[in-house]
């Protein structure tokens, strides 16, 4: 696991939870990513609270088998978000998922895998 993955990750939660919004959230929660993928590299991490993407919040690549971690602490903020990975192209290219709407409020794990995304 990558110490800059982590601190990204915990920026993310954060950011998340501290935005202002009328939806619930737990006051504490722990939010987990792994690439299960056998040979792609994650390049970019992207999310969207409803006023555009942002930036990429990864400093370094998530490579095969690696996983992240955040704890988060907030009171209030936004469940429903979208978020976008970007793998890296045989070109050296970022590639695009599709977004896809997340419940942070009620997911913890998010697994990358080789043909699908999915969370619980």
């Amino acid at each position: 696991m990558k110490h800059s993955l982590l601190s990204v990750l915990f920026i993310i939660g954060t950011m998340v939870f501290t935005l202002t919004a009328s939806a619930q959230s737990g006051s504490q929660g722990v939010f987990n990513v792994y690439n299960n993928t056998t040979n792609n590299i994650v390049i970019g991490f992207y999310t969207n609270d409803g006023s555009g993407w942002s930036d990429n919040w990864l400093d370094d690549d998530l490579e095969p088998g690696e996983g992240a971690q955040a704890e988060f602490f907030a009171d209030s903020g936004l469940c429903e978000q979208l978020f976008q990975v970007g793998w890296l192209g045989e070109d050296d290219s970022e590639i695009m998922d599709e977004p896809i709407s997340i419940d942070i409020c009620e997911a913890s794990n998010v697994y990358l895998d080789d043909n699908e995304i999915y969370f619980d």
